[in-house]
């Protein structure tokens, strides 16, 4: 049996759902103020301007799915130390997590763009601008959700382990990751959500995802309430999509433990 690649399906059912909303729109005539002729998929611009917005589909998902992958590995790294025995690595990784946490994430995107080539001399593109920032700015809450996770692993699981002769690194790898991510997958799902939505302030900076998109739509065609709705079914099609499939994830690592 064959599936969908993941950038390609959630983008022929956001299609689905635009085409049958805006369908229903334009053949219900929802006002004298309203244009949805310029998202009507019966007509050739309508059907190329829906497309030209979903265009930047693909760009979002990989900004978003780069940015939360980097940031939880980041995250994993700065929660360890905050619960070691030495003061200083735990201050270490306090410190990171409440400067980080303080900053605004739009700040931190134009910093990233504009101020980070200065400080270090190197020429960084929109997309990968794009994905430190989040990434910086997400490992702080990804870091919290770790040390979370971890502090709730019974004491008593460590001293199992160790009573086997398994080393830190080990125990951690094998024993508590293993339970502490079973218990913040739900949290880890709605950063992955809330990274999609924070995907949309790159636009600031250029990157072409949907809401940049739908920008330049709104530029052409002045019809700015249609294209955004249209924009925020967008959004809300790829994020039930996410949330189903954190879902699915939650309950079949639930069978697999209790097998």
């Amino acid at each position: 049996m064959m599936t969908m690649p993941l950038c390609v399906w959630p983008r022929h059912a956001a299609m689905r759902w635009m085409i049958g909303l805006t369908a229903f729109l334009a053949l219900s005539g929802c006002g004298a103020n309203w244009g949805w002729y310029v998202v009507n998929p019966a007509t050739a611009s309508g059907y190329a301007n829906l497309k030209f917005m979903l265009s930047g589909l693909v760009y979002t998902i990989q900004l978003s799915a780069t940015a939360i992958a980097i940031s939880v590995v980041v995250g994993l790294l700065v929660a360890l130390p905050g619960l070691s025995g030495n003061i200083w690595a735990r201050r270490a990784s306090r410190t990171y997590v409440e400067v980080v946490r303080a900053v605004p994430i739009l700040v931190l995107i134009l910093w990233v763009y504009y101020g980070l080539p200065q400080v270090t001399g190197w020429t960084i593109g929109v997309f990968w601008a794009g994905v430190i920032a989040l990434a910086l700015s997400d490992s702080a809450f990804q870091a919290e959700i770790f040390r979370a996770g971890i502090q709730s692993i019974a004491r008593g699981q460590y001293e199992a382990a160790y009573s086997v002769s398994l080393g830190y690194r080990d125990t951690m790898r094998y024993v508590i990751l293993p339970q502490a991510i079973r218990r913040i997958l739900p949290a880890l799902g709605n950063q992955l959500v809330y990274m999609l939505k924070m995907s949309s302030l790159v636009s600031v900076i250029g990157m072409q995802e949907l809401t940049r998109k739908a920008n330049e739509l709104v530029v052409s065609e002045y019809r700015p309430l249609e294209i955004y709705t249209i924009l925020v079914l967008e959004y809300l099609v790829l994020i039930l999509i996410v949330s189903a499939g954190v879902r699915w994830l939650e309950r079949r690592l639930r069978v697999d433990e209790r097998s």
